[in-house]
């Protein structure tokens, strides 16, 4: 783990040194040809400047990820709300969303559970892996509401639907949650969809009720029975260290907006299809009129402008 911690240290300092000395050469450079009145050499320099801008922004990004666990990978779900047909299909297009962006930004995204429902999924979780994979997607766990003209609706009507999203840290394993038995329930079921004679044709998938919290995990894609239940066991650690911390502080800020429970009417964002296209993030103000970029999982100017509002 020290290693890690070492590892993690140099990945930090090293892209500031590199930024840092491209600057010290550039000033170097503008200091020498300051005198001189050629069109290439000022090309050239606002060329290095709009490089050295673009290593900058990653980088300060990076200063905002602060928090405990922002640097471990992410548990995220996603819950289709009422609304049937409609709202399924937006949990679907949700989860698209969400493996985009892994692949926009070469992190591994591992489905650990379906529930497909007629026109799309009523639930999915995702393990997501990568440095800060959580500390990036924190920003995502709300209500997400989708306005548009249905294409399951043969009147053409405009139909608004909802899907809530979660994003809880894997812990690491010397965080202690206390889970006695008696606190759970866990059932083994059949695991549907793909997956082979095996995966189907046993018990494997898992489920587990913890009774305090009302958190429901479950687990299906792995091979085995017993995979399944460690995967789901991390799943619920991390879920419950989540839901005991959002407890201690709402003790102690009561009043604060940003630690609403995640309730239909805590809407984060929304997505407007018709009659106009925009996504708006309530909380900051950030919109975006490129809806289709979006969806195929360009959301980092809402990650970007959050992590920079929590900052406030």
């Amino acid at each position: 783990k020290i290693f890690a911690q070492l590892s993690q240290l140099k990945d930090s300092y090293y892209p500031w040194k590199e930024l840092i000395d491209e600057i010290n050469s550039l000033s170097e450079l503008m200091e020498l040809y300051r005198t001189e009145e050629d069109e290439a050499i000022e090309q050239e320099i606002d060329s290095q400047i709009l490089a050295l801008e673009e290593k900058f922004r990653p980088l300060k990004l990076k200063t905002l990820l602060s928090g405990k666990f922002d640097k471990n990978d992410c548990f995220l779900s996603i819950h289709a709300g009422a609304g049937g047909t409609e709202a399924c299909d937006w949990a679907n297009m949700l989860f698209r969303l969400y493996t985009r962006w892994c692949e926009r930004h070469n992190f591994k995204c591992e489905v650990l559970d379906v529930l497909e429902d007629e026109g799309g999924i009523k639930s999915a979780t995702i393990k997501v892996t990568g440095a800060y994979a959580f500390g990036y997607l924190k920003g995502e766990a709300g209500v997400h509401r989708l306005v548009r003209i249905s294409p399951f609706d043969s009147a053409k009507r405009r139909h608004t639907s909802f899907t809530s999203v979660y994003a809880s840290p894997q812990i690491d394993d010397d965080i202690e949650i206390e889970l006695k038995p008696e606190d759970y329930r866990l059932d083994t079921y059949r695991a549907g969809g793909a997956g082979g004679q095996h995966v189907n044709k046993t018990d494997s998938a898992v489920r587990i009720t913890h009774y305090e919290s009302g958190i429901v995990v479950q687990c299906q894609n792995e091979r085995s029975q017993l995979m399944n239940k460690d995967v789901a066991f991390k799943m619920l650690r991390s879920r419950l260290y989540e839901y005991y911390q959002r407890k201690r502080e709402e003790e102690h800020q009561k009043t604060a907006i940003a630690k609403k429970d995640i309730a239909w009417g805590s809407q984060i964002r929304s997505y407007v299809f018709q009659p106009y296209t925009m996504v708006k993030d309530n909380r900051t103000g950030v919109s975006v009129g490129n809806i289709a970029s979006v969806m195929d999982g360009e959301i980092d100017p809402f990650i970007e402008s959050y992590l920079a509002w929590k900052q406030e």
